[in-house]
């Protein structure tokens, strides 16, 4: 499975992006997708997660502000990521698991950098 995240870019604080993660096979229906975010230094952190249920989870630094949604159809999860910060800038990842929340051994996409200034 191959997974190509786009969307990132600079952007100043308060605004939007929107992040997507096209995926090469139709595997949405069985499998839990994440988004992770890391910065140099620092370890690769879980920013949200949908389950193949449709759950989904968000670490609190985001809540209220990102929003994680899946399109079937389209083989594709976005990440809605308003009202950002500085501290948000990190480069963001994609990443598909059959063991929600375990990733270790899931699929990962190269990443896309999210850059916000103040």
């Amino acid at each position: 499975v191959e997974l190509v995240e786009s969307g990132g870019g600079q952007v100043q604080a308060g605004g939007s992006l929107r992040l997507s993660c096209v995926a090469s096979e139709v595997i949405f229906s069985i499998m839990a997708m994440g988004w992770f975010r890391q910065v140099p230094g620092k370890e690769r952190e879980l920013v949200a997660g949908i389950t193949n249920s449709g759950s989904t989870y968000y670490t609190d630094a985001v809540k209220d502000r990102f929003t994680i949604s899946a399109d079937n159809a389209k083989n594709t999860v976005y990440l809605q990521m308003n009202s950002l910060k500085p501290e948000d800038t990190a480069h963001y990842y994609c990443a598909l698991t059959f063991s929600w929340p375990n990733f270790g051994e899931g699929y990962w996409g190269r990443g896309t950098q999210v850059t916000v200034s103040s």
